[in-house]
């Protein structure tokens, strides 16, 4: 009776009640663990910038008196002003600015100009020259450091910012080749067809074609080029051999008080300096360059 009267219950078209499902429970674990986990690279990513910030702000007989992870007994404010003023980092930046800008300016200029040439123009040999480019990127910086050093000062370019960069230049352009390479792939190839066919020579389609349409490759390729250069310190201490033309990276070796004594405090300070202010460019400029690394992965 019990099974004729189930029969009926189905044919009749109610469903029976359902079972709470497992798989929302098992997505909500997921998320759960998902959410901690982005919660713990927070807190490793966050945690040091802040120590360093508070540390910015010790004295120095605070520093070294108290514990390392303690609060600041005095807010030492003025530690960013003597960073600045007593310890050059005002001087660091500018020198900095003076290598970075024009070296990668030359990066973006010539790396996208053969990037197209390798991918958009048909010429013989353009395979075989683009692994002359990615035999570049395999070259380690410490073998051309010696010759390039006797070079410089043979030319009498030592004791200016042109070694920096030309050495910068010259190292960064084999990685912007091959980027900007794989970037013009993604570009429809029929554009440049019909503005040939429109009568737009090589230059005018360069220029007013690929280099808008590669706009977010460009931005990515600069900045990833730009924190590279930034950060360099074995470059820049070998090619600067005075204090007015020391770099911020440089600067900071040397970043000392009365008898040789490291100050603690205006060392943090500029050390923010240098961190925050690249740390607002890249915040800046986040969505555009994802937008830029995803570009590139259209096709292979």
């Amino acid at each position: 009776m019990a099974i004729d009267t189930l029969q009926k219950t189905t044919s009749t078209g109610h469903k029976r009640p359902k079972r709470p499902p497992l798989r929302a429970a098992s997505k909500a674990g997921g998320r759960l663990w998902i959410r901690l986990a982005v919660a713990l690279l927070l807190v490793i990513e966050i945690y040091p910038l802040i120590w360093m910030f508070l540390t910015s702000l010790k004295s120095n007989s605070d520093y070294l008196d108290n514990s390392t992870w303690s609060l600041p007994t005095t807010w030492e404010w003025g530690n960013y002003a003597e960073a600045w003023t007593t310890g050059n980092i005002g001087l660091y930046v500018k020198n900095s600015l003076l290598a970075v800008v024009p070296a990668l300016a030359l990066i973006l200029l010539l790396g996208t100009a053969a990037g197209f040439a390798l991918q958009i123009m048909v010429w013989k040999g353009r395979s075989l020259t683009l692994l002359v480019f990615l035999a570049g990127m395999m070259i380690p910086p410490q073998m051309i450091l010696l010759p390039l050093f006797t070079l410089y000062f043979q030319t009498g370019l030592s004791g200016t910012l042109w070694p920096l960069i030309l050495t910068y230049t010259g190292t960064g352009l084999p990685l912007t080749v091959f980027m900007m390479a794989t970037y013009y792939k993604t570009v429809p190839r029929e554009l440049f067809e019909a503005a040939t066919l429109d009568g737009a020579g090589i230059l005018r389609a360069f220029w007013t074609i690929s280099v808008p349409m590669v706009r977010n490759a460009l931005l990515t390729v600069g900045l990833v080029q730009f924190f590279f250069i930034w950060n360099d310190l074995l470059i820049a201490l070998t090619f600067t051999n005075s204090q007015d033309l020391r770099t911020i990276q440089v600067g900071l070796l040397n970043f000392t008080g009365d008898f040789g004594a490291t100050q603690y405090g205006p060392l943090f300070a500029a050390i923010c300096i240098n961190v925050f202010g690249t740390l607002v460019i890249y915040l800046f400029l986040n969505q555009k360059v994802m937008k830029g690394l995803t570009s590139g992965a259209v096709k292979g």
